[in-house]
């Protein structure tokens, strides 16, 4: 055929979806969707009655799980929402770089280099302090939609 080498990147996801798929009217408080494109934790849900000529709708309220704000949504009951794959992930900090990225320990012995400190002020006050005080710290990492971000912290002990 011809004598080119393809090249293909491998993005490491194995093509999985973002999301997926589940009925409006199944979907509860403390569960997740996705709201405008942005994965959301369900803070609260309201059914309306079926009216006249149609379907009984939902009202969800939800807090996007990066940035924090809120978000609704509408939808008939009977259709579905998309719902976002969530994992949290815990891993040991290493390192804090100066320009706010951070060096994490993961479970096979590599380092994940590619977050930056959060923006919540409380929780990168306490990871900046802990750090400089020598603690052995743990972050949480929670992913969802192809984003990350760090969202807790465990003090496992000084080193």
């Amino acid at each position: 055929m011809s004598d080119e080498e393809h090249h293909f990147e491998a993005k490491g996801d194995a093509g999985a979806s973002k999301t997926f798929p589940q009925q409006a009217g199944t979907i509860r408080k403390n569960g997740y969707i996705v709201i405008k494109n942005r994965p959301c934790k369900v803070v609260e849900v309201s059914t309306s009655k079926t009216g006249k000529h149609g379907h009984a709708k939902c009202h969800f309220v939800g807090i996007d799980i990066f940035t924090g704000k809120k978000l609704e949504d509408i939808v008939p009951s009977s259709h579905n929402c998309d719902v976002p794959h969530v994992n949290r992930t815990d891993y040991q900090l290493i390192d804090i770089s100066e320009d706010g990225f951070v060096s994490l320990l993961t479970d096979n012995g590599g380092t994940k280099d590619d977050l930056k400190l959060p923006s919540d002020d409380n929780l990168l006050s306490q990871i900046k302090d802990g750090f400089a005080e020598g603690k052995d710290l743990v972050v949480s990492v929670m992913s969802a939609m192809g984003e990350e971000q760090i969202n807790a912290l465990k003090d496992i002990g000084p080193k």
